[in-house]
């Protein structure tokens, strides 16, 4: 039996280039947590902890039957408070919010078979077996980028900020703005979306 690999299916979505290009992405299906905070601290990992497990237990159910895949890499969106921190451009945003204040949605892609009812059923194993309660804030989340800038940052985190001016240099080139999807309404602030 073969497994399913979504960045072999998925090319131009798992594979960026080292400038911008403007790309269309399908509708996708994620299994989704959300919060608040500095990714290096234990919530943060934590939240990882509970969206892993409840993904490999996904994979094992539909390995069951017959439906193997490769768990797909861990994607992130990320926003701050934009009323609260005004007049910071999408370069200096990195190093001017702190940590603390991102909102992010943590994602690993999901198989078009994954079911609403498997998604249901993994996550009350999680929490049932492994003892995992945060399980219980996953979400299938569904998602249609569209049209969209996408370019690989490669190097570390301090040097975003300049991958991120060279995409805002493209973007307003190419006429396109700046767009985020809603998060759960507990987390409802303007938002920015990279």
């Amino acid at each position: 039996m073969s497994k399913l690999d979504l960045s072999k299916t998925f090319k131009a979505y798992y594979s960026a280039k080292n400038k911008p290009e403007i790309i269309d992405i399908e509708k996708a299906q994620f299994l989704s947590i959300e919060g608040k905070g500095d990714p290096s601290e234990k919530a943060y990992s934590d939240k990882l902890q509970a969206l892993y497990a409840t993904a490999y237990t996904i994979k094992f159910m539909n390995k069951a039957l017959d439906q193997d895949f490769i768990v797909a890499k861990l994607e992130g969106l990320w926003r701050f408070d934009e009323e609260k921190y005004k007049n910071i451009g999408i370069s200096e945003a990195p190093k001017q919010v702190p940590r603390s204040e991102w909102d992010y949605r943590m994602m690993i892609r999901m198989p078009d078979f994954v079911t609403q009812d498997q998604v249901t059923a993994a996550i009350k194993k999680v929490v049932e077996t492994k003892q995992i309660t945060l399980a219980a804030d996953i979400t299938l989340f569904v998602m249609h980028e569209g049209k969209c800038v996408q370019m690989m940052h490669s190097g570390p985190f301090n040097t975003e900020p300049e991958t991120l001016l060279i995409m805002k240099t493209f973007m307003d080139a190419h006429g396109f703005q700046r767009n985020g999807h809603q998060f759960n309404p507990d987390f409802n602030t303007p938002n920015t979306q990279f």
